[in-house]
């Protein structure tokens, strides 16, 4: 084997050459022994034509890495600290998107100083207001960095849209950002198909090149590469798909070891079939990744995540085309999506007493109703409401960020790109671990949640107190996060906001719980009630909960909501407005202006001007942070304020400078 070979391989020789052929097992979409009904047991056995599958049921060839265990594979880890960063940020494209893209902006430059050009400070830590003209320069007498700036920084920025995974939703000719696929964006708009803003030798991703290192040399100029990255994460746009993908568009970019170029549906067996190689995507990820550097991934999104298995029929979870409407889950699915016999009405029943509530009133399988399965709100609490989990599981993301190997399209263990060296013809030979991998989620989540507290147990950006009893303000870090909140019975800051979602145990916070109808209860950290849609009140979280009427194509309360810096009036075309009248029945969401003299605490019907944006839960994300630990840093999209540009609460500035302060002791 040559030398170069080897370095390609190392350290998954072994690993890389054994097969998963053993471990494909042919499974249904609901799980072992469920399997999918045909003929008989659907629709189309009855002599209708049910749309989405041969006799209105689900195929059964899924493949599965059942028996494949989670761990390094006897892998070590590679000790080293890098001395280059590369830094991808994935921007959800998806409607209502822009406000907090704008947000976004605000801190770029903030967060590129910061990376390149740290603060001095004195030994106790305190900064002496006092910033170094560049990272090259030294700091004045008796202080020092608070971390190592960086010289060398590779930036690039994907979209959370994936298409319609195989579905007739989010397709391009409708808008060219439903398709984005995770190739490197540099747009100048949203209506733009190719990248037309300038990036590093037209690679699609920014440099920064403090020493001249790269040949040509990179952008030297803080201030103009932060410039450059605010106009990339503008062009980004709100255009995108509506079943927004961010935990898979960054896996399909730094892991995929076979990313498809074509998603189609069998007209045999109506599965999903992949094809070809998206060698653009290949070739883009081999210049960005370099093997020894320190992977940062940013993550803004302002939903849950809805990553879409691309195998067997999951793509029927955004089938929109001609009312289609999913399947009913059985009875159990209500009380115990864990129950063996909790499955989609459609596959097989096998071990489980008769449902009728599986039969409709003409013998076929029952279907939901256009209420009951609205098509914008496919995406949460999928077991229950449907009977089958038609996403990705969380641990898949994780282990791409931990693991030294995964699993092929054709099911073999291959190396994974993020531990290895994509380029084995230069000289860099040295590949990362995962302690040189980190993922921060700025997503769906009361910023108070997250906020360390002050003595007085109240959520405190400025104030709060750290693990040391410091009152240093900010988010709390992995540490704390895991232990009880101040004044709460609660074992963990995740309790609130997640629950325990393996075993359906909903979050503490009830504005973490995602629900079409309005909720109850108290915030745990802030002891503020939720206020009903029909009361006076209002909840400084959330404003207050609100009805979604019949009709509408589907919404959940917010987690969160915070000021627009300009209202927009909702009389017209504009595609991103929240305060129209649905089905003639003007909004009482909290996001819409009052109407007349009445003011926020009032219920009732509201105006159609949007004065707040939103935010949904975004529990996927927050699984992934939590499983990843201390390489894992979480922030809330709904900003503690917009007014004060010059404090340390303004903004993003909190989750950033909680990136910051994590990087402190990685470079």
């Amino acid at each position: 084997m040559s030398s170069r070979l080897s370095r390609a391989l190392s350290p998954f020789l072994v690993l890389s050459a054994v097969s998963l052929a053993a471990c494909q097992v042919e499974l249904s979409l609901g799980g072992a022994g469920a399997s999918s009904s045909s003929g008989t047991g659907g629709e189309g056995g009855s002599g209708s034509s049910g749309e989405g599958g041969s006799g209105g049921s689900w195929s059964d060839a899924v493949t599965s890495t059942a028996g494949v265990t989670s761990g390094t594979g006897g892998w070590d880890p590679p000790e080293f600290t890098p001395d280059k960063v590369d830094l991808l940020l994935v921007v959800d494209n998806s409607v209502s998107m822009a406000d907090k893209q704008e947000v976004m902006r605000l801190v770029l430059a903030d967060f590129v100083d910061g990376l390149t050009n740290p603060l001095c400070v004195d030994p106790t830590g305190v900064a002496p207001g006092f910033r170094p003209p560049s990272g090259s320069s030294a700091c004045p007498a008796g202080t020092l960095r608070v971390r190592t700036p960086v010289q060398d920084m590779h930036i690039g920025v994907i979209s959370s849209s994936l298409g319609g995974h195989g579905s007739s939703a989010c397709q391009g000719q409708t808008s060219a950002s439903n398709v984005d696929m995770a190739h490197l964006l540099a747009r100048s708009n949203e209506g733009v198909a190719e990248n037309d803003l300038p990036t590093y030798q037209d690679k699609g991703f920014l440099v920064w090149d403090a020493a001249g290192s790269h040949v040509p040399a990179g952008d030297s100029d803080p201030a103009a590469l932060a410039e450059k990255l605010s106009d990339i994460v503008q062009g980004v746009g709100q255009a995108g798909c509506g079943y927004e993908a961010p935990l898979e568009s960054f896996y399909r970019f730094l892991v995929d070891p076979e990313p498809y170029e074509t998603i189609s549906v069998s007209p045999t067996h109506e599965n999903i079939v992949l094809g070809g190689l998206d060698t653009t995507l290949l070739a883009q990820r081999k210049a960005f990744l370099r093997p020894d550097s320190l992977l940062l991934i940013v993550m803004l999104s302002d939903e849950n995540d809805c990553s879409i298995r691309e195998e067997g029929k999951n793509y029927l979870a955004a089938e929109v085309a001609a009312g289609f409407r999913m399947w009913r889950p059985r009875s159990e699915c209500a009380t115990n999506p864990n129950d063996p016999c909790c499955r989609n009405c459609s596959q097989q029943q096998d071990g489980c007493p008769h449902d009728p509530t599986c039969t409709d009133s003409h013998g076929n399988t029952a279907r939901l109703t256009a209420a009951e399965d609205p098509v914008n709100s496919r995406c949460w609490d999928q077991k229950r409401r449907f009977g089958f989990d038609f996403l990705y599981p969380v641990e898949r993301y994780t282990r791409a960020l931990t693991e030294p190997w995964v699993v092929s399209r054709s099911g073999e263990l291959v190396p994974n790109p993020i531990f290895s060296d994509l380029d084995p013809e230069d000289d860099n030979t040295r590949t990362r671990g995962p302690q040189h991998v980190m993922f921060t989620g700025i997503v769906g989540v009361p910023w108070q949640d997250l906020a360390r507290q002050n003595a007085l147990g109240e959520p405190d950006l400025l104030g709060g107190l750290n693990q040391f009893g410091q009152p240093v303000g900010g988010l709390k870090n992995a540490a704390e996060l895991a232990d009880p909140p101040s004044g709460t019975t609660l074992s963990s800051t995740w309790e609130a906001v997640l629950g325990d979602p393996a075993n359906y145990i909903l979050p503490a916070d009830p504005l973490m719980i995602e629900s079409a109808a309005p909720r109850s209860g108290d915030n745990p950290i802030t002891g503020e009630p939720l206020v009903q849609p029909n009361a006076n009140g209002w909840n400084g979280i959330n404003g207050r909960e609100y009805t979604i009427p019949l009709g509408s194509t589907g919404d959940l309360q917010y987690a969160c909501i915070f000021p627009l810096a300009e209202e927009r009036n909702c009389d017209g075309t504009a595609q991103s407005c929240d305060c129209r009248p649905i089905a003639g029945v003007p909004s009482d969401s909290p996001l819409c202006k009052p109407e007349g003299t009445n003011g926020p605490t009032d219920p009732g019907a509201r105006s159609t001007t949007q004065d707040h944006a939103k935010a949904y839960p975004g529990l996927r994300e927050l699984q992934l942070i939590r499983s990843l630990g201390e390489r894992g840093v979480a922030g809330s999209i709904c900003p503690a304020q917009l007014a004060d540009p010059s404090s340390p609460d303004y903004g993003y500035r909190p989750i950033m400078n909680a990136v910051l302060d994590r990087l402190s002791t990685a470079l």
